[in-house]
């Protein structure tokens, strides 16, 4: 008489998307996005052509820039961000190079479990290796094919537009909370969790 079989159970290695440090990284992208737009300014006040002027020197237009990009910082990072998806929409094979790099950074270093080893073509590769690939790979594409200066063309029209009405509006009428945390905001899922800022308000 045969004994009976025991099962025997292989637990598989949780794939990254399945991960909680996967899922905590975008609910704290999710949260800071959803803090940042809720300092957005109206956009009729970005473009209210009653405050607008010419600046009488190169002094005054640094101070406007520096007052309106403390006040309009998340409009203009939102244009910023229009002009660079337009840009990418405009080049679909750039823009599919693009999320293919960000997705093997995120799925094959950031959140890979580190139980689980990356194979290629039955070769496995360690973290370090995984690193330089990851790199080296970064840097052809970025240098050596037209996704970086595409980025960089992108980039350089969206300044210019910011620079040039962060000149020309006149900040007289804006209040600006010199409390408000420089970390909170869209960018704050890089770092800590922003704490809760309270939205500046006018006078």
């Amino acid at each position: 008489m045969s004994s009976p079989t025991i099962p025997v159970s292989n637990p598989q290695t949780q794939s990254p998307v399945a991960t909680p440090a996967f899922r905590a990284f975008l609910s704290r992208i999710s949260t800071s996005i959803r803090q940042g737009f809720s300092q957005r300014r109206a956009w009729s006040e970005l473009i209210d052509r009653n405050y607008l002027a010419r600046p009488d020197s190169l002094s005054e237009a640094a101070t406007r820039i520096r007052k309106n990009l403390s006040y309009f910082k998340v409009n203009y990072i939102t244009l910023l961000a229009l002009i660079l998806a337009f840009s990418l929409l405009s080049h679909p094979l750039s823009l599919i190079v693009l999320l293919s790099l960000l997705a093997s950074w995120i799925f094959l270093y950031l959140f890979r479990p580190s139980d689980q080893p990356l194979v290629i073509l039955g070769r496995s590769f360690s973290e370090r290796e995984t690193l330089g690939i990851l790199v080296v790979s970064t840097t052809v594409v970025i240098f050596l094919t037209s996704v970086g200066s595409l980025l960089i063309s992108a980039s350089m029209v969206g300044f210019a537009l910011v620079c040039a009405h962060g000149a020309f509006r006149v900040p007289e009428d804006l209040f600006l909370d010199d409390q408000e945390p420089a970390s909170a905001g869209l960018l704050s899922f890089l770092g800590a969790p922003a704490s809760s800022a309270a939205v500046a308000a006018r006078v």
